[in-house]
């Protein structure tokens, strides 16, 4: 798969692109194109793991988010894309509990967690990553990761004193689980080394590396691609397909990157102003004129 092979139509999103409303319609995808085409059309077979059901939330007298509805399938890569304020961080933290919503329903594996208790959602399997990376600086890597491994956690206050066989065991667990993941995702040269000590590019990683530790049905990646380099992105690209492919994990992106949202997505949800635009392929979505006219303008300039 070649990010940079991606032919994006949405310009103004990817830097070199022309504004034309038809850009692309034509263009050359990444080889992987028609194998995604044929998931998606499998998709469809398949029964939904997670789903939003006309789902608002105001602060004030605005609405960030307003009646959006859309369902993701299991095994799906789903992106929710749109201009800056357009809500979709909102959703975010909707799904995580973050936020209470004034309306409308969230579904997941079959269970109605609309308002389940936030201190849950790692537990039932929803893992996320933020825009802004969260880590504890002054910790190692492993360490970090080690956290993830919280929610699988089954703590005894007097076994944990004793340090009894079974908690021993439970250890070697989660230490099992972790290094899983560092080789998953070749952190293994990083793995004693202290957060604030690493570059943000490997910061990246271990945020994604930790949510992955809490072993989510559902994975949750707020701009994974932000402030990397094209062959940092390149990576990340890979990652999330093995993420699908390999641990057989849901992921819901939020993304600016188009290109990258073309090279992995099945399906793409496109907001604005808290309202859903369009939902689609990456292809039917970027080609929306109600999607260029968000990023545009309606003039196209």
């Amino acid at each position: 798969m070649s990010i940079a092979s991606t032919n994006v139509v949405i310009p103004g999103l990817v830097p070199g692109t022309q504004p034309s409303a038809s850009a692309g319609a034509s263009g050359t995808m990444d080889p992987g194109h028609e194998a995604r085409d044929d998931n998606a059309e499998g998709s469809a077979r398949r029964s939904s793991l997670f789903a939003a059901h006309d789902l608002s939330i105001a602060f004030g007298g605005i609405k960030a988010v307003d009646g959006v509805t859309f369902d993701v399938k299991e095994g799906e890569i789903f992106a929710i894309v749109g201009p800056n304020g357009a809500g979709k961080s909102t959703i975010f933290n909707l799904i995580s509990r973050i936020y209470e919503p004034t309306g409308g329903r969230l579904i997941f594996a079959g269970e109605d967690i609309t308002r389940v208790p936030p201190h849950t959602i790692a537990r039932r399997g929803i893992a996320r990553t933020f825009q802004n990376i969260e880590l504890f600086e002054h910790a190692t890597v492993l360490d970090n990761l080690l956290i993830g491994r919280h929610c699988r956690a089954r703590p005894n206050v007097l076994a944990e004193l004793l340090f009894t066989p079974r908690v021993r065991r439970e250890e070697l667990r989660h230490r099992e689980a972790v290094e899983e993941i560092i080789d998953f995702l070749d952190l293994a040269n990083y793995r004693d080394q202290r957060i604030s000590g690493l570059s943000y590019g490997v910061r990246k990683v271990v945020e994604l590396a930790r949510a992955l530790c809490a072993e989510p049905k559902l994975l949750l990646l707020d701009e994974p691609a932000s402030g990397l380099n094209t062959e940092e992105t390149e990576e990340v690209a890979y990652w999330i397909e093995d993420i699908k492919n390999d641990l057989g994990v849901t992921v819901i992106m939020i993304e600016h990157d188009m290109s990258l949202v073309s090279a992995v997505c099945d399906r793409v949800l496109a907001l604005n102003n808290g309202r859903t635009l369009a939902l689609g392929s990456p292809q039917e979505v970027q080609s929306n004129p109600a999607v260029i006219e968000a990023y545009l303008g309606s003039d196209g300039e």
